[in-house]
């Protein structure tokens, strides 16, 4: 089968390396999305695996949906009955680009009429009661052509278990995690966040150094599906719990905030990583240190309004000076999405990679080789 996993724009390549790591055949990356194929056993991989992916698609089939009939005629040949039993409750959602079906909420009232008659025929029910296991439809139809999905996953990957609740705008787990790895920090140096918030970086960063797969404490819908083994679901934990690393590191996360550091040890108890991640109230305009190799990854407030975005200013210009005293070797990564950002930091990123962070369009500053 065709597993297909949407992710936000801008981490299409990192999904990719993720599956090739998992040893998915057939990879390929297209805008906001990478596909594969697979089977049973990788649907439970995948969920339980992947760090930067949204969400696990199993794909039903793709066909040619210039107008209504040919969409009804479309989900009708599909074999719903394969995976959806007569009790399965089945919730519609999707997305219309670049077609000329463009009406998202007609679109899903044909793909459920469809579906339901395909069911109802199989099963020989005039009305399908709907009270079994979830079995969520998406559909997406891009340039006249639909495609027809069922979602593994549930709720989304970002929801990893272990934050408790948010603090402010927080960054999801899924583009923290993406930030990480972009730094390179695989475990063996300093890692420092200023900015810590709710602590989801330096939590992922602890989770990446113990490659420690960051769905294990989480349950996901097709772990409800009559076709899903239960074994395979156990195979796909123990194999990634047989993968864990065991170590001592050096992860610490500062936030101005008392109420937030709380939180964020409360989040990393939660995550099973409060035996290796460190948290403190800190001011990010005093930050120093003095080990010669570290990577910084932090997600700095913005400032969307005209007084705040003035305050954000400010307070790059200090974090700025702060780093000056960093040693040379040091790796600095700051997610901002402030225009302005470089002229008040004092310094021309290394780099920079366009990012979302949820509907804001962000860069990823990349400071030193």
């Amino acid at each position: 089968m065709i597993l297909t996993v949407p992710c936000l724009l801008g981490l299409e390549s990192l999904v990719a390396d993720e599956m090739r790591r998992l040893d998915l055949k057939e990879v390929r990356a297209e805008n906001g999305r990478v596909h594969c194929s697979g089977g049973f056993a990788d649907i439970a991989r995948l969920n339980i695996n992947l760090r930067c992916g949204a969400r696990v698609l199993m794909e039903l089939g793709s066909f040619p949906a210039p107008d209504f009939e040919a969409l009804f005629q479309g989900v009708l040949a599909l074999p719903w009955e394969d995976f959806i039993p007569g009790d399965g409750e089945f919730p519609v959602k999707g997305y219309s680009l670049n077609s000329a079906l463009h009406s998202v909420p007609a679109c899903q009232s044909i793909v459920k009429k469809a579906a339901a008659q395909r069911l109802g025929r199989v099963y020989g029910r005039e009305t399908l009661p709907e009270t079994g296991s979830r079995y969520q439809i998406q559909f997406a139809i891009v340039k006249d052509r639909a495609f027809l999905y069922l979602d593994t996953s549930g709720e989304g990957l970002y929801k990893r278990g272990y934050r408790a609740r948010n603090m402010g705008a927080p960054l999801r787990e899924t583009l923290a995690a993406a930030l990480v790895i972009l730094s390179r920090y695989r475990g063996k140096d300093s890692f420092c966040d200023p900015f810590c918030g709710s602590g989801t970086i330096p939590i992922e960063a602890a989770l990446i150094a113990k490659n420690r797969a960051p769905g294990l404490d989480r349950r996901f819908a097709a772990q409800r599906w009559k076709p899903m083994d239960s074994k395979l679901w156990l195979e796909a934990a123990d194999e990634a719990m047989d993968r864990e690393f065991h170590g001592n590191y050096d992860i610490w996360g500062g936030d101005i905030d008392p109420a937030a550091v709380e939180l964020a040890q409360h989040n990393a108890e939660l995550a099973g990583v409060s035996d290796c991640v460190r948290f403190e109230t800190a001011d990010a305009g005093k930050f120093h240190r003095d080990s010669e190799y570290g990577q910084l990854v932090t997600n700095p407030p913005y400032g969307e309004r005209l007084l705040e975005k003035q305050e954000a200013e400010a307070l790059y210009r200090s974090f700025g000076q702060a780093l000056r005293t960093l040693p040379p070797k040091w790796r600095v990564l700051v997610l901002s999405s402030h225009t302005e950002f470089e002229r008040c930091f004092g310094r021309q990123a290394d780099k920079k990679r366009k990012l979302y962070n949820s509907m804001i369009k962000c860069d990823a500053f990349q400071f030193g080789r």
